[in-house]
């Protein structure tokens, strides 16, 4: 029988040690440096957004809507229901609208964290890494936020990636050519992505002469451009509201391929099919969800701008930092410096001298939390003793402690 005191951690929400946070800040720190490095710049959004902005004209489902924390944003005797964010990617659309449409493309990465409701003991809160291209780059656009993503994850260590591509266009245009309301269309959407391969049966009775072609797209999934090919034959023009789906689907898989990536092409991938219009991508490592992205060019419109497109993608940083190889050990030596007494003086004196250390690039301390590589003791009278593993010296200024620090590691 366990005797360990029960947790006051709130459900669904986690600590995290400081190893798991240096795992952390790896994926982080790669993920910033690729944005960077390919010229994107950091925004953050606020934690609490009005409810409002994830019901505008359908920015989210339903089903999404009752997962979000919301609350009464309390104001004397009035109030706003607010939330805390569910979604990264429809308050950098707000932002965009509101303060940085100045008909530019807009490049953008963020660091922060979602909260959605569980059921279950499954985290209620989610850290992610985001990119957002925002502006009139066309399909073009959609292969760098892929290749971006594929970038940040190679430089966090963490591989092999499976690329899974779809296009939201495609599905929609056969959905719509059986007649199905968008409502309807959601919720067959929302079955797929259950593995529920009878929405072919469904459009088959609504459509028999769609029958092979539905099967194929939806219970098949194909790698490279030969399944895409492989599809436009068999609609063979009968959904003419296809084509450009296709085309745009077509463009992105080439393109991929002749970096060397062959993606997965698949109907469905992605369960925010309210904001997504185009194609949207998938990375997995080792069977973990690693991320997802998409081209949302309604979103920024249905926010309160105008119509802009734009693409981006969003990686789930704790899984990833699960992923990730361990931070390399750091070769810079670390140092405790001791006082020579308890007094104010004392301890103000060896506050100077750690501060001199510092600037010569060590870490140094003042309290010993243990796996400390040296020790640096003020004697009363001056001078200093050095201490480690590897022996002792002592050293009459801090030149000879700094000297006597580098020949005992």
């Amino acid at each position: 029988m366990s005797n360990a005191a029960p947790s006051s951690r709130s459900r669904g929400m986690r600590d995290l040690l400081p190893d798991e946070m240096a795992r952390v800040r790896r994926v982080e720190d790669a993920f910033a440096a690729t944005c960077a490095a390919w010229g994107y710049s950091e925004v953050r959004t606020p934690v609490i957004e009005p409810l409002h902005l994830f019901t505008s004209a359908g920015t989210l489902s339903p089903q999404t809507l009752e997962r979000v924390y919301s609350f009464l944003d309390w104001d004397g005797w009035s109030g706003e229901r607010v939330v805390l964010r569910p979604d990264s990617t429809i308050p950098a659309a707000r932002m965009y609208a509101e303060r940085l449409d100045g008909g530019r493309v807009a490049k953008l990465f963020y660091r922060q964290n979602v909260f959605r409701f569980t059921d279950d003991d499954s985290a209620r809160e989610e850290w992610q890494c985001g990119v957002e291209l925002i502006g009139d780059t066309g399909v073009a656009g959609d292969v760098e936020v892929t290749l971006l993503a594929l970038g940040a994850l190679a430089a966090a260590g963490v591989g092999p990636v499976a690329v899974r591509v779809s296009h939201a266009g495609v599905v929609r245009a056969v959905l719509a050519c059986a007649s199905l309301t968008p409502e309807e269309q959601a919720a067959a959407y929302g079955r797929l992505l259950d593995g529920d391969t009878t929405v072919a049966a469904d459009i088959e009775s609504r459509v028999p002469q769609l029958s092979a072609a539905a099967r194929l797209l939806f219970e098949v999934d194909g790698a490279g451009s030969g399944y895409v090919a492989n599809v436009r034959s068999a609609f063979g023009g009968a959904v003419p509201a296809l084509d450009e789906a296709l085309d745009d689907l077509a463009f992105v898989v080439a393109a991929l391929e002749a970096r060397g990536v062959t993606p997965v092409v698949q109907a469905a991938l992605a369960r925010s099919f309210e904001y997504y219009s185009g194609t949207v991508v998938k990375f997995d490592v080792g069977g973990t969800r690693a991320g997802v992205g998409g081209r949302y060019d309604e979103l920024i419109g249905l926010v309160g701008g105008k119509r802009v497109p734009a693409s981006g993608f969003a990686l789930y940083t704790n899984a990833l930092a699960a992923l990730a190889p361990p931070p390399p050990a750091s070769d810079v030596a670390s140092v405790v410096v001791v006082a020579a007494a308890a007094d104010p003086r004392s301890i103000a004196a060896a506050h100077d001298v750690a501060e001199a250390l510092r600037a010569g690039g060590r870490c140094v301390a003042m309290t010993d939390g243990g796996g400390t590589d040296a020790r640096v003791l003020m004697r009363q009278g001056g001078g200093f003793r050095v201490e480690s593993a590897r022996g002792s010296a002592d050293c009459p200024t801090l030149d000879a402690v700094s000297a006597a620090l580098e020949q005992l590691r």
